[in-house]
């Protein structure tokens, strides 16, 4: 039981990392980005090969978020003069071209086979439970310090400029700040982070392949920030949480309607999944942590 919710744990904390890459290009700059799972699995392919190549695992990290910013940038040309569905349209096919090249592109990724015997820091000299406690203290400090550079930002000068980009584009071009350079800096800024997560996904689960980036990852994590609250930081961080452990705790339907075979209860996991998006969307459209909006300054009243 502990091994399982260590387990639960470290994926709530990958998924926190996706929630707060998309709470940055959404909630921030008000981009609708549904390609989130091609980043997530850019990340993980790209330390998962140079890892097998021979290059330590820090630099393999590190060149998971360095490739997964280029890919933003690379993605963010081409929706740049996009909005509203056209974006999320756009950055869904995005993710399935990541995904079809994963699955079709052997002598790069595997193929349908998918990449195995991923490294894993200190596995063998710590034994699996050592290893699970190891990377989930690993996995939690990365959340961490991820946060509170996200949490600075939105507070500091450039977040308020992504706010008000948000808010009205051509007001903050009128203002005099480039919209696409903001835009930019944010998308890539993003899909580092999601390259990261991927990165730590691929080296916890030693195995990686293309059934494991389906755009039914971009659902949860779109659940898990309206659940949290888009645009704060820990509203994103806390709905990645409620997600996993909710994901986790629908598995053992199973166990308690024996007459369902598998198919059936997987089916009825996703039911559940799209029952508690409207449910959220109904009572708390603003989520459990909704963004704090700063009353805006009383004038000046003269004497």
């Amino acid at each position: 039981m502990l091994s399982y919710l260590i387990f639960t744990l470290t994926l709530g904390g990958i998924y926190a990392l996706l929630a707060l890459s998309l709470n940055l290009i959404w909630g921030g700059v008000g981009m609708v980005n549904l390609g989130l799972a091609g980043f997530f699995a850019v990340g993980a392919y790209a330390s998962a090969l140079v890892a097998l190549a021979g290059v330590p695992l820090p630099i393999a990290m590190l060149l998971a978020c360095l490739i997964g910013a280029a890919a933003g940038l690379l993605a963010t040309f081409a929706t740049i003069r996009l909005r509203g569905d056209y974006l999320a349209i756009v950055t869904l096919g995005f993710a399935e071209v990541v995904r079809m090249v994963a699955l079709n592109e052997r002598w790069l990724t595997r193929g349908s086979d998918g990449v195995s015997g991923i490294p894993a820091p200190f596995r063998a000299e710590l034994g699996v439970d050592g290893f699970n406690l190891l990377y989930l203290a690993l996995v939690s400090v990365i959340v961490l310090g991820v946060f509170l550079t996200l949490r600075r930002l939105d507070l500091s000068p450039f977040g308020r400029v992504l706010k008000a980009i948000r808010e009205d584009q051509e007001l903050a071009t009128f203002a005099g700040k480039s919209v696409t350079r903001f835009k930019m800096q944010t998308f890539a800024l993003s899909a580092a982070i999601a390259g990261l997560a991927g990165a730590l996904y691929g080296h916890f689960q030693t195995y990686i392949s293309p059934d494991h980036f389906q755009p039914l990852i971009t659902i949860y994590i779109f659940l898990a920030v309206t659940a949290g609250g888009v645009g704060r930081p820990v509203g994103a961080l806390a709905g990645a949480y409620l997600v996993v452990f909710f994901l986790e705790a629908t598995r053992f339907l199973g166990e308690l309607f024996t007459v369902l075979e598998p198919g059936q209860v997987a089916a009825i996991r996703e039911i559940l999944v799209g029952l508690a998006l409207l449910c959220v969307l109904h009572l708390r459209p603003q989520g459990i942590l909704p963004e704090r909006i700063a009353p805006a300054p009383k004038p000046e009243t003269s004497v």
